[in-house]
């Protein structure tokens, strides 16, 4: 395998997990389409024995993934949720999370309406203010989860105090790096002890594959999130791993774009007579701004909005977009649009909503690769239809 250490991320992001394959020589990883291997004397595998405990296409996958997350222990699943719901799993009843007060509203439906009912308690806090983290610590207090960029108010976190509030209550820090990538921000190296992938968004970044990523320092901590893996079965299937896989090469690429296009549209919303607010880390008006500076590269692909004219004005612009198309998700090629209370986030309680600052009318924008100008444009037009 190739050392990639003093590699550039772009280096990484090409070559990483994908040796030529011995046997002909194919540059790319092949979809090793197969549920069980052969052993050449019982209980005595090869390499792997079962698809469920492993795969070759999908080491392929965790050793890049981990390596763009600046490590060597990565583990890919069947989807983010898959995922999230194994960091979990590390858990017994009586344990405490502190959470983020703005989350995916998956994440929140599994952790209100699943895990508490087998006796894990949440507290959730608006974890920007990292006092209120500490405060809301408790012996019983084992992990502190957060996302930064929120979804879809996109609060930025400070990841580095919020690891030493973590460890000096001996709880771990688990971080979901979906909207920032590893091309942004890399929280291991801030001092998270888990890393959680969506890969379904901009780590596959064209809509068309469903996966799950944990990276973590530890190769011990990796060992016990592969036998709770191996045993619930949460694993991706071969062809999705290629998929992923062959994303990851143009991260770098599409990252640089999205980037670009979202500090567009977010300069322009801001400007707009009909737009009330715009969350984008990217603005210097954004209170985060200086924070995310510090531990991202830019400021991401995701542009939140309030319109003046509420929930109604932000219903006709998901409804008068051309380019921007009305779906669930995030992080392809293709621009999106999204109202979160009605949506992505429905699951979540409208007081929880309120108590986060999430206005029913808040409009979510997935800015994609294509022309930025052309993408201003489209939301010109919107705004400005009858």
């Amino acid at each position: 395998m190739l050392d990639l250490n003093g590699f550039s991320f772009g280096t990484r992001a090409v070559r990483a997990g994908t040796e030529p394959e011995p046997v002909t020589g194919a540059i790319m990883t092949p979809v090793f389409q197969t549920s069980t291997y052969v052993q050449p004397k019982p209980a005595e595998a090869k390499v792997h024995e079962y698809s469920r405990s492993g795969n070759p296409t999908r080491d392929a996958l965790e050793f890049a993934v981990a390596e763009l997350e600046g490590s060597k222990h990565g583990l890919a699943f069947a989807s983010g949720m898959a995922a999230i719901d194994t960091v979990l799993r590390l858990l017994s009843s009586g344990d405490h999370v502190v959470a983020s007060d703005d989350l995916y509203g998956g994440t929140y439906r599994l952790f209100t309406a699943v895990l508490e009912r087998f006796g894990i308690s949440f507290s959730f806090v608006d974890a920007r203010e990292v006092e209120q983290v500490a405060q809301a610590m408790r012996p019983e207090t084992k992990l502190v989860w957060v996302e930064t960029p929120t979804n879809p108010l996109l609060k930025i976190v400070d990841l580095a105090k919020l690891a030493e509030v973590a460890h000096a209550g001996n709880a771990w820090l688990a971080v979901d790096n979906t909207f920032a990538t590893p091309y942004l921000q890399q929280p291991l190296q801030l001092g998270a002890d888990f890393v959680v992938h969506s890969t379904t968004k901009y780590m596959g970044g064209h809509s068309d594959v469903v996966g799950g990523a944990i990276v973590v320092r530890e190769q011990a901590l990796r060992d016990r999130l592969w036998y709770l893996q191996n045993a619930i079965g949460a694993v991706p299937g071969p062809w999705d791993c290629f998929l992923t896989l062959r994303g990851l090469k143009t991260l770098h690429v599409r990252m640089q774009r999205h980037c670009e296009n979202a500090a567009k549209v977010a300069a322009y919303l801001s400007e707009h007579a009909a737009v009330d607010r715009v969350y984008y880390p990217g603005l210097p008006s954004h209170p985060g701004h200086e924070v995310a500076a510090s531990q991202m590269s830019a400021g991401g692909g995701m542009v939140s909005i309030e319109l003046k004219g509420g929930v109604d004005a932000g219903y006709k612009l998901c409804m008068n977009t051309q380019l921007f198309q009305l779906a669930e998700s995030l992080g392809g090629v293709e621009s999106l649009i999204e109202q979160p209370a009605t949506m992505t986030h429905a699951s979540v309680s409208p007081e929880a909503r309120r108590a986060a600052g999430l206005a029913d009318g808040l409009v979510r924008l997935s800015v994609g690769i294509e022309d930025g100008d052309d993408l201003i444009r489209d939301l010109e037009q919107a705004l400005a239809a009858k």
